[in-house]
């Protein structure tokens, strides 16, 4: 007993020391990327990014640029960005969720055909996607459009997987209880099995945020106007062969993170318990 207690002890140690050994390796880069906030853009190219506190070459001018009237379009792109993102997330899990809904819980004819089309689907690179998307847009006349960037991702492939996937471990029974009640397919839906998802919700809403929110190459094919650019959009112009914005990309960077970090903190409970339903069974 006291053999496997000393096993279990060094175990908790070992998991512990990995664990730090990543969150350490994520956090130097962010690190760095915050040091080099405070630093001239130049400082960059002759020193790269470095962990060095030189307080002389320390300053707040990045800062006063990001919030003064020289970087407005930095803040229409962060708009941009952020209207897309909660607009991709919350259309996307609704009808992910109600794909896999179907695929869970009803037989029809073709079905498991169907679904071998969603698994194929989530194997087949974007890159080869994205041309004939691009014709059929521009065919559709909704180039240069938020239209375009939102639809071709609204039924997201692995979205739909995740969710048929958790939606088979919830029991029948709820279902069937719904159904003697009275309940409409809609109302067993919604009322039943989505306050039961939430954790599944939680997940995705993270995985689909972080995607929207990073998305560069679509949009940058999709989008032609200035004022409609997404923020990775934004910042990838201000490297241009006559000169780069240094001082407003670095602070423009770091301040990209802070809705992905906002994000992951407030579904982090309900993440975790989403990304594990199953594993343990009873």
């Amino acid at each position: 007993m006291k053999k496997y207690g000393t096993s279990l002890a060094v175990r908790r140690m070992a998991s512990w020391l990995l664990f730090m050994m990543i969150a350490l390796f994520i956090m130097v880069p962010l690190y760095a990327l915050f040091l080099a906030t405070f630093k001239d853009g130049r400082d960059m190219i002759q020193y790269g990014l470095n962990l060095s506190l030189e307080w002389d070459r320390m300053h707040l001018k990045n800062y006063g640029m990001l919030f003064s009237g020289s970087a407005q379009r930095y803040w229409i792109w962060y708009r941009n960005s952020m209207l897309l993102t909660v607009a991709q997330v919350a259309i996307t899990l609704l009808i992910s969720a109600c794909v896999a809904y179907g695929f869970a819980a009803y037989e029809f004819p073709f079905k498991n055909l169907a679904f071998v089309f969603v698994l194929i689907i989530m194997s087949i690179p974007f890159e080869i996607l994205m041309l004939p998307l691009y014709q059929q847009i521009n065919d559709m006349k909704m180039s240069d459009t938020y239209t375009a960037v939102l639809v071709p991702f609204l039924a997201h492939a692995s979205t739909i997987f995740f969710f048929r996937q958790y939606i088979s471990g919830i029991p029948a029974q709820i279902r069937e209880a719904g159904r003697i009640d009275g309940a409409t397919e809609y109302g067993i839906f919604f009322k039943l099995i989505f306050p039961i998802m939430k954790p599944s919700f939680a997940a995705m809403a993270i995985m689909n945020g972080m995607n929207s929110w990073n998305n560069f190459l679509w949009p940058l094919l999709a989008l032609r106007s200035d004022t409609k650019y997404t923020l990775p959009i934004g910042l990838n112009t201000l490297i241009t062969p006559y000169g780069n914005n240094y001082d407003l990309l670095i602070v423009g960077s770091f301040f990209a993170i802070i809705p992905i970090v906002i994000l992951f903190l407030a579904f982090q409970k309900y993440f975790i318990e989403g990304m594990t339903a199953g594993a343990v069974k009873g």
